[in-house]
């Protein structure tokens, strides 16, 4: 009973792989978030 509850959990890999699935982008987003803060020229920061 107990190895097929231990069968069906991911490896540590495949958690990591799935973490880093989420956190790239995440971070991706944010780091063009400040780019475009910092970057965009007057007339398109008063467009928000």
């Amino acid at each position: 009973m107990w190895n097929l509850l231990l069968d069906r959990i991911p490896t540590m890999r495949t958690l990591i792989c799935a973490a880093l699935s989420a956190v790239i982008p995440w971070t991706l987003y944010l780091i063009n978030q400040t780019l475009h803060r910092y970057g965009d020229p007057p007339w398109k920061r008063n467009a928000k």
